[in-house]
Parts: structure tokens; C-alpha cells; sequence
């Protein structure tokens, strides 16, 4: 039935978009926009009208809350983005200026995305109601803040199974995630950029020692790999849980460490054919000037970009490794776990769909961020591409 559905729809579009075509071409005497007008661009006019006037249609439908919120919640960002843009345009330097002025409103909520998820995080005590380990007892209330409907005004998102503020756990695990997942980025960064450019620069048995060693590593899926890894690093630390944290960052910085690597190491075998680099060589210099005078600033807007999908790569890893339990350990709050701890929540839609919302919340957080790093990093790649507007 939902094929025969599907069916229907299609030939509906198919036959709107020659009859928009037609009318158009008709009411404005065959001109040139509607003329040279593609089936496909007429396709396209006729799916995008759909999509509008089926969003007004679930607007007005009194279940459809979740919808309402996103639709608030992503004219709210765009909002956002425009305002934070026109004072970046403003306000600064000439140079903060003029990058505002050349900035597309998607890199411009990345941005700003980016900047509250580090004040968030380095303020993380200041903003959070309650600590992260506080358990108040007796308390297990639903989010609203209304008595009425088992809520209670010290704890606007409710408490967790055991009495915590979800708020409060909600804001420490910006710090705790984004902080840990910021550090194991940059740990993986300083390892195979390291090795990649000394593997380019010297060449030779070391080169294909450390490729190799690459290759195997990358021949094993990470996340079953970091999970094999962290399943044995669990059995080492025992109760010591800040030993499993340090091994979770270890373990992650070294896997990510083999994608750095080999770009790192791609970039200076291009670099270091140059002439400048053989002038540096009859020089004299040495390795480290090599290395870091003449390869690494010639290198920098790739190694950006790659650092900003490789720090969404490293957030979602160990989100996923704290939802299967082997991650950031309690008490500790994290938005993997919490995702994990609160999924029960959404079994009190029908009662509160902000009870149900919360799950969504801490999933929400995650993929919030890894949408504003991309935008950000895909204005970087357009921007060192030397691709013009």
C-alpha cells in the first residue's frame, strides 16, 4: 500500500511540474525564464511548494509539538546567525570585519555555535544550578517546573533515576565532552602531523615503517577497534574511572592519529619537491626549520580543515563509546550517557513532551556541534581552495 502511496505522489509531481511549467510558459508569453526552463527545475518548484504547504498543514496539527519546536528552533538560529554577523561586521578589526563581510550565514552560526559551546564549557561551574555529582534525595520530578504535573521549580528539567539536575548534568557535559573530545583532537593532530611530516621530510625505511603500520591500523574499524581497546582498558583500570578517561583519550588520539598521518604526510611529500625546501637543504638547515618554517605554514589550511572534521569525528566516538558504557564514566556527566540514561523518558510523551524531549536534548547537543564545526570548516575548505563567490 505504502508503494502504490509513493507511486501516486510521484506521478502527482511529475504531472504538476509540466502543468507549472506550461502555465508559466503560457501567462508569460514563452519568456525566456519559463522557456529555457529544465523538467527538472519545474520538478523542483512543484516538491518545494509540496513541502511548504505539508509544514503548514502538520504546523496546525495539535500533535505535531516536536515539529513546532524545530521550526521555532531553526528561525531562531537563523536570527541568530544574521545578528551575530552584522556585529561581527561592525564590530573588531579591519581584518575581523572584512572576514565577517565575506562569511556565508551558515559559517556564521557555525561560528557562533562554536562560541557558546566554549563558554559553556569553560564556565561550565558558574552556569550549572547544581554540581554534576549532586544527588538530592527523594527527588525524582519530571521537566517543566510545575508541581502540578510533578515538576518542581528547582529543577526546571527534572532529575535524572537517582535525584540529579539534568540541567546542571547538561551543561557540565559540554564541559566534560567537547573538553575531552577538544584535547584528544589535538593530541591525534600533534601525533600524526608530527610523524607525517617526518615521515615525508626524511623518507626511506622510516617512511615506509610508519606507512605501513598506518595501513593496519586503518584496516581495522575504529569504533569497534577503540571499543575492543576500551574493553581491555576497563579491566586495567578497575575502579580507578580517571585512569579509564585517560586510556578512552590515549586510545582515540592514537586511531585518529593514522587519518592525520597520512595527510600530513601527503601534504609535505607536495611541499617538499619545492624549490625553496632544496634551497633551505644547500642552507644547511636543519630538520626542526624544515619542519616547522617551511612545511607546516604552507600546510595550515588543510590541517585546519582536517582538524574540524576530524574534532566532530573524535566528539562522536566518544559519545557513542559512552553510550555503550565504555566512555566518560560516572559521575561525570556526558550527553552520550545521558542519551543512554534517559531514553526511558519518551515513554511520557503523551504526558509531557518536554519529558520526552529530554533524550533528544543531550542528542540534540551532539549533533548541533558537529553541524556547526562543518560549517565552519567547509568555509575554510572554500575559502583555501581560492574559489571566488
Amino acid at each position: 500500500m505504502i508503494v502504490v502511496w509513493i507511486a501516486l505522489a510521484l506521478a502527482a509531481f511529475l504531472a504538476g511540474a509540466w502543468v507549472f511549467r506550461f502555465a508559466g510558459q503560457t501567462a508569460t508569453g514563452n519568456r525566456p525564464y519559463f522557456r529555457d526552463m529544465s523538467y527538472g527545475v519545474a520538478f523542483g518548484y512543484v516538491f518545494a511548494a509540496a513541502v511548504i504547504l505539508g509544514g503548514l498543514w502538520l504546523w496546525f496539527q495539535p500533535n505535531a509539538v516536536f515539529f513546532r519546536w524545530a521550526v521555532q528552533g531553526f528561525a531562531i538560529a537563523a536570527l541568530a546567525a544574521w545578528a551575530f554577523r552584522l556585529l561581527g561586521r561592525q564590530v573588531g578589526t579591519a581584518g575581523s570585519r572584512k572576514l565577517f563581510r565575506t562569511m556565508p550565514l551558515t559559517a556564521a552560526f557555525g561560528i557562533l555555535v562554536i562560541l557558546i559551546y566554549a563558554l559553556v564549557a569553560i564556565f561550565a561551574g558558574a552556569l550549572a544550578p547544581y554540581g554534576q555529582e549532586e544527588v538530592f534525595a527523594g527527588v525524582n520530578t519530571l521537566p517543566g517546573g510545575d508541581p502540578a504535573t510533578g515538576g518542581n521549580p528547582d529543577h526546571l528539567l527534572g532529575t535524572d533515576q537517582i535525584g540529579r539536575d539534568l540541567l546542571s548534568r547538561l551543561i557540565y557535559g559540554a564541559q566534560n565532552t567537547v573538553g575531552i573530545a577538544f584535547a584528544t583532537t589535538c593530541l591525534a593532530f600533534l601525533l600524526g602531523a608530527s610523524l607525517g611530516f617526518l615521515a615525508s621530510v626524511i623518507g626511506g625505511w622510516l617512511d615506509d615503517v610508519l606507512s605501513r603500520l598506518v595501513d593496519v591500523l586503518m584496516a581495522i574499524p575504529s569504533l569497534i577497534f577503540a571499543l575492543l581497546l576500551m574493553t581491555i582498558a576497563s579491566a586495567w583500570a578497575g575502579s580507578q574511572q580517571w585512569q579509564l578517561t585517560l586510556y578512552m583519550v590515549l586510545i582515540i588520539a592514537v586511531i585518529d592519529s593514522t587519518r592525520v598521518f597520512r595527510l600530513a604526510r601527503a601534504v609535505g611529500q607536495s611541499i617538499v619537491v619545492m624549490d625553496y625546501i632544496e634551497a633551505a637543504k644547500l642552507r644547511g638547515e636543519g630538520l626542526s626549520y624544515l619542519i616547522f618554517r617551511e612545511i607546516l605554514p604552507n600546510a595550515t589550511a588543510p590541517l585546519l580543515a582536517e582538524f574540524g572534521l576530524r574534532f566532530c569525528f573524535v566528539f562522536l566516538t566518544i559519545a557513542a563509546l559512552s553510550f555503550l558504557g565504555v566512555g566518560i564514566q560516572p559521575p561525570l556527566a556526558d550527553w552520550g550517557t545521558m542519551v543512554r540514561d534517559l531514553a526511558q523518558f519518551i515513554n511520557f510523551a503523551a504526558f509531557s513532551p518536554l519529558a520526552a524531549a529530554l533524550p533528544l536534548m543531550a542528542a540534540g547537543a551532539i549533533a548541533l556541534l558537529t553541524v556547526a564545526v562543518n560549517f565552519v570548516v567547509d568555509w575554510m575548505l572554500h575559502k583555501s581552495s581560492g574559489l571566488k563567490d
